[in-house]
């Protein structure tokens, strides 16, 4: 082995000088398992067996520790400096390391290929991700002693880098391997697939609980948070209503087709949200807003943002409820004297829509009242949109002059403008059209229709000067572009009614949900429907 590194030392490049000084002992190891013989193997890659013997344990250490995980600042050095391609002084390309001697070579322009042949030296490790690779066999090969020292290094590195055991790989427990064992074929998820869908008994007048959980239980990344088993309860498991969450998901995603009686959920919901206790008719938007406040309070262990970094929303939490509906509010008061602005930004899980009454005239109009379409949505003549509510919620109010307002630049009570703008869209967008009207002469259900669309442009409601123009530049198009998963109904009066809800399973597919009862539906029936709340996704969330 060194007479052969000594033939080819004056072709190699000065980098290889340097690992050698820094590493002689590979080159012992090296040529120890060089001389190895060849041996069959009962099952995977046999030539395997040709490298793993004498020293070749503290060989790949060495190879795992200093050109692939390099946990330390120094060794990343080392391997910033020493690990180019012998051929042709690239760093990138893929680049290989032979295990049989020192060689560095690109895999994209086939120069590690090229030593192999010449060599005979079969085996190389990818030293970016640390995979070997076999030129007989022509692929990456598994060996469990490889692995195992793989792991180990990789681990290793990350003590040093400060990194623990956050990103280490999942390794199934002793329960886990029993169910994939007795459970060899995957599931396979089709159009027609009714995994998710599973109907809820109504415990008396819960069916404002049970459409809500069945809108949570669809939303996509709460579904991935629950289901990856990603809650670390800090509590009580029998308090927490997280976990019960979770319990309920592992529920809905069984299989089982038979209705769940939510039980342990409504006490839950009753211990730590009084307000919601007993079994009169409660309103799903307070027991979504409940929920979701008792979620995030339950939840707050669960954050994903490293070394305390401050969380991208509004609530500076980084608890998955407030990753997934936490969107920024922003108001501006502007002064009619002196036009300074104040500006003033605030979380919310939701929005919160006036609609006109059956006698009040509603402001603005749709375009095109005529017909046509705005927004995705169909307006017949005289109709309101969902586009109409949120244009009069961002329109400009002027506060008068009952309501002054001490203006920061003149120093004084004046007159003034108020506007909400979206500051900060969230992920889930839930609009809630307040349908139920409470006043000192008056208590009422609106029943007036509200056209919605099943995609929605957030574009025009924007703090931001693309809102203007309405127009965004294609890279940013995607992210205020909204896809409608679920719709909570009311049917009957203020004083009696019932809760359903119509709920997407795949991008066309709709079902109603009514408590125990799950039937198909139409994109017609969904839009159809009178709507109380509505729940959308940002686009780029649409699994094909």
């Amino acid at each position: 082995c060194n007479g052969a590194w000594l033939q080819r030392k004056q072709h190699t490049l000065q980098p290889t000088y340097y690992v050698m000084s820094l590493y002689p002992q590979i080159m012992f190891c090296f040529g120890r398992a060089r001389r190895s013989s060849r041996c069959g193997s009962p099952a995977g890659c046999s030539h395997v067996n040709a490298y793993k013997v004498d020293n070749w344990r503290p060989n790949l250490r060495v190879i795992y520790q200093c050109f692939v995980w390099s946990g330390s600042a120094e060794t990343r050095r080392r391997k910033a400096k020493s690990c180019i391609c012998h051929m042709c002084g690239a760093h990138l390309n893929r680049l290989h390391s032979c295990l049989y001697c020192v060689f560095f070579g690109c895999f994209t322009k086939k120069h590690i290929h090229e030593h192999a042949k010449n060599k005979r030296h079969n085996l190389a490790i990818d030293l970016l991700y640390g995979g070997i690779y076999c030129f007989v066999c022509q692929d990456y090969i598994y060996d469990k002693d490889m692995e195992q020292i793989a792991k180990e290094e990789q681990r290793k590195a990350w003590k040093l880098q400060g990194v623990g055991e956050k990103y280490s790989t999942w390794e199934p427990t002793k329960r886990e391997l029993d169910l994939l064992r007795h459970n060899p074929k995957r599931r396979k998820m089709t159009t027609n697939c009714t995994i998710g869908l599973r109907g809820l008994i109504n415990l008396g007048n819960t069916c404002f609980m049970n459409c809500i959980v069945q809108a949570l239980t669809h939303t996509p990344l709460l579904r991935d948070f629950f289901l990856s088993d990603r809650h670390k309860c800090e509590m009580q498991s029998n308090s927490c209503l997280v976990c019960e969450m979770s319990q309920l998901f592992q529920e809905f995603y069984s299989g089982h087709r038979s209705p769940h009686i939510p039980f342990r959920l409504l006490h839950l919901v009753w211990t730590h949200a009084r307000h919601l206790a007993g079994y009169e008719q409660q309103d799903a938007h307070e027991f979504l807003i409940a929920a979701l406040d008792v979620l995030h309070r339950h939840c707050k262990g669960d954050t994903t943002n490293d070394n305390g970094k401050k969380a991208n929303n509004p609530n500076h939490c980084n608890c998955i409820i407030d990753q997934i509906f936490t969107g920024g509010l922003q108001s501006d008061v502007t002064c009619q004297v002196c036009h300074g602005v104040s500006t003033t930004i605030d979380p919310f899980w939701d929005i919160s829509l006036d609609l006109p009454g059956s006698s009040t005239p509603f402001w603005p109009l749709s375009p095109g009242g005529d017909g046509g379409t705005v927004n995705g949505e169909s307006h017949l003549s005289g109709a309101t949109t969902l586009t109409d509510c949120l244009r009069r919620f961002t329109r400009p109010e002027h506060l008068g002059s009952s309501a002054k307002i001490k203006c920061g630049g003149c120093h004084s009570y004046q007159e003034s403008t108020k506007q909400l703008t979206m500051k900060k869209l969230p992920i889930v967008a839930c609009f809630h059209l307040k349908r139920f009207e409470h006043s000192a002469k008056l208590r009422r259900k609106i029943t007036t229709y509200v056209s919605f669309p099943l995609e929605l442009d957030m574009t025009p409601f924007m703090a931001s000067r693309w809102a203007s123009t309405n127009y965004l530049p294609p890279g940013l198009y995607v992210l205020v572009r909204y896809a409608l998963f679920a719709v909570v109904n009311h049917q009957g009066t203020l004083e009696s009614g019932h809760y359903t809800s119509f709920i997407r399973q795949h991008k066309d597919q709709w079902f109603k949900c009514d408590d125990a009862i799950i039937t198909k539906a139409s994109i017609k029936d969904v839009l159809d429907s009178e709507g109380y709340l509505l729940f959308y996704h940002k686009q780029f969330l649409e699994y094909e």
